[in-house]
């Protein structure tokens, strides 16, 4: 079993997230370089409307302007992590692992397998059938059927010395219209959607971060401290 710190930050503003995972983030990769890799971070969260643009991404596929952003209160940051744009906004739960992957065992590239995993294992609790796409990361619903592939949750991390932040953003509750302003992950053939849009129902949010957390603990083998 690997010891992991678990925190939920509830409703928290992007930037203010992202400085507390900048700090642990430091600590992991100190702790590391002295030689203690026992210690990992897992936090939870949700943001306020804000398009998050990662480094490989075009600036282009942010749809709107400075003013619009404005008229539907959404900020816009670009960021340290892989991937093109996503958004992130309430209804939607955000997880950021910051986690050693030498101490784990894992490549950058299983760490990812395996996330998407914990999205596709915690679907599957909802009668929700879900995949990986080749060639994109994320967690797809349809996949193979040309022009129903839809993502349900968005992937990005970012990793130095083998320690990882940012992570995936799950879409539970989600008011997708907010991806309409831009081109989500930098597709423009590919949808999105949520669980309320697949079930026909507002699900319970607080209990599919419970199941979440279980499938984090289940994957890579977690026992939480709080």
């Amino acid at each position: 079993m690997h010891n992991v710190s678990f925190s939920d930050l509830g409703l928290i503003d992007y930037k203010e997230a992202w400085d507390y995972q900048e700090q642990r983030f430091e600590e992991v990769t100190q702790r590391k370089l002295k030689g203690d890799g026992k210690l990992h971070y897992l936090l939870f969260c949700e943001h306020p409307h804000v398009y998050t643009l990662g480094k490989s991404g075009e600036n282009t596929n942010l749809l709107i302007s400075d003013e619009m952003l404005k008229r539907i209160n959404a900020t816009y940051y670009h960021i340290n992590r892989g991937g093109d744009i996503t958004y992130h906004g309430p209804g939607q739960i955000v997880a950021y692992p910051i986690l050693n992957l030498e101490a784990l065992g894992l490549t950058l590239k299983s760490y990812i397998h395996e996330m998407e995993q914990v999205i596709i294992d915690c679907l599957a609790d909802y009668g929700i059938k879900s995949d990986r796409l080749e060639g994109a990361t994320g967690v797809w619903l349809d996949v193979g059927v040309k022009g129903k592939e839809r993502k349900i949750c968005a992937i990005g991390v970012r990793a130095s010395r083998f320690v990882t932040m940012h992570g995936l953003a799950f879409n539970i509750n989600t008011n997708l219209d907010y991806f309409s302003y831009i081109n989500p992950c930098g597709f423009i053939d590919k949808g999105v959607t949520s669980m309320q849009k697949e079930l026909g129902y507002e699900v319970d949010y607080n209990e599919v971060k419970q199941n979440l957390k279980k499938h984090f603990a289940a994957r890579f083998n977690f026992e939480y401290n709080l």
